[in-house]
């Protein structure tokens, strides 16, 4: 097996003393490609590139998809990486952890929970001030309390006792955390009139709010009479960050629920144009609400969805499968019919006989990508951004003499993944991992 490294700038002073990494001369040379873009495919490579002719359009869309999805997981992989690496290599793993974790003689007990039930009904000042005495951490009983009420979706009746009695003690102040939980409360009971009271107090209390905050908000009203008061927090939101595909998708659903067809297409394109994939119950909205309507507009919009879904390699589920197949159906004056089917291993369609575009690059397609990242990423325009013209030619020479990969490693990111490993180890058992 061969492996490709990327991000090492580099390569010929890594690789110069086997040493380094333990490993012996009969190995091979371990090496550079493209930061963030690698593959675990025999013969085939992704890569990220610019815009492209027509006939190469289903290599890009490919490498798109693919660039979206490993920027994905390096994302979710930086959250959930601990200063620990031995975990992820068996290598030596159970070793590394005894080091790291020496046993001690007195086993170490679990903390005391506080075990308090949650009422279940409300509750008056005399008998909230009696529940409080019995936790033993007093100064935080207020949040703890309506956090398991969140977690257990207890009745707002026996929140807000909780709210009253806040209050009570505090000259009318609630505090802005409890505000957003009971808030949540109020969003998942779906209890409009409550939502709107909260926003009001905090529409009058506070010029800005924090995200999860406006994301609860833009979720209550969006069902209301008040629901384009939803699209003013969302140009608030705008202002510090880039909102969620879960803010896009409430404001859509409800411009759709209150028949604003242009807003919800509006919302759309400027999701998309943030690079943001949207969410399969936003594209599904689409179809439902364009059941038995007869406008071309509309159902050319339906059909570039549809595309986007083939382009992104988006896979819809059931329920969305059959909203698109009931609205082809009930397009007026079309004779559609749609049917649920199997596709064999060879991607033959057993209704139509057609069979299923392959997602394999052809030989033509990867020289096509391989031109293109060269040109334009690697090289850039201007060599000295990312390299130099000496290191280039290295680069260039490396990768046409050498035979294709069949796993390619951002060797750079791997090393920097855990601070207090030693680089080369980290590289070096992720090299055992994937040679078996």
């Amino acid at each position: 097996m061969t492996f490709y490294f990327t991000g090492i700038r580099s390569f010929p002073k890594l690789w110069k003393s086997n040493s380094y990494l333990g490993l012996s001369s009969s190995h091979s040379y371990l090496s550079l490609f493209l930061k963030d873009c690698y593959g675990i495919r025999n013969q085939e490579k992704c890569f990220s590139v610019k815009t492209m002719s027509a006939q190469n359009t289903k290599a890009m869309n490919l490498l798109i998809a693919k660039a979206r999805c490993v920027r994905k997981l390096d994302e979710s992989s930086n959250k959930q990486v601990s200063a620990d690496s031995s975990h992820m290599f068996a290598a030596g793993a159970a070793k590394k952890r005894s080091q790291m974790n020496p046993s001690s003689k007195d086993p170490v007990l679990p903390p005391v929970e506080n075990i308090i039930q949650l009422p279940t009904k409300p509750l008056n000042s005399e008998e909230w001030d009696k529940l409080k005495e019995e936790f033993k951490e007093k100064a935080n009983f207020e949040n703890w309390i309506i956090l398991q009420m969140v977690k257990c979706h207890s009745s707002l009746d026996v929140a807000k006792s909780v709210l009253a009695w806040v209050a009570a003690k505090n000259s009318g102040i609630v505090g802005y955390d409890l505000l957003v939980k009971y808030l949540y409360l109020c969003v998942f009971h779906k209890q409009t009139s409550e939502i709107i009271d909260v926003y009001e107090i905090m529409k009058a209390r506070y010029k800005r709010l924090e995200s999860g905050a406006y994301t609860l908000l833009m979720r209550g009203l969006i069902y209301t009479d008040r629901w384009r008061e939803a699209l003013l927090l969302l140009e608030d939101l705008k202002k510090v960050m880039i909102p969620s595909k879960k803010n896009y998708d409430d404001c859509i659903q409800g411009a759709l629920f209150h028949q604003d067809v242009n807003v919800a297409w509006n919302l759309y394109q400027e999701l998309l144009s943030h690079d943001i994939v949207p969410m399969l119950e936003t594209l599904k909205a689409f179809f439902d609400f364009g059941k038995d309507m007869k406008d071309d507009q509309y159902s050319n919009k339906l059909h570039n969805i549809l595309l986007y879904l083939r382009n992104n390699q988006l896979y819809p589920g059931e329920s969305f499968a059959h909203s698109i197949k009931t609205w082809f159906e009930s397009i007026p004056g079309e004779q559609w019919k749609g049917q649920f089917t199997t596709i064999q291993q060879s991607g033959q369609c057993l209704g139509c006989g057609k069979t299923v575009e392959s997602i394999h690059l052809s030989s033509e397609e990867y020289e096509f990508l391989k031109e293109k990242i060269m040109r334009d990423v690697i090289d850039g325009g201007d060599q000295y951004k990312k390299t130099t013209p000496q290191e280039l030619k290295r680069f260039q020479n490396f990768v046409k003499y050498h035979p294709p990969f069949d796993v390619v490693i951002d060797g750079l990111n791997v090393a920097k993944m855990f601070p207090k490993a030693r680089e080369s180890q980290v590289l070096y058992r992720l090299i055992c991992f994937c040679g078996g």
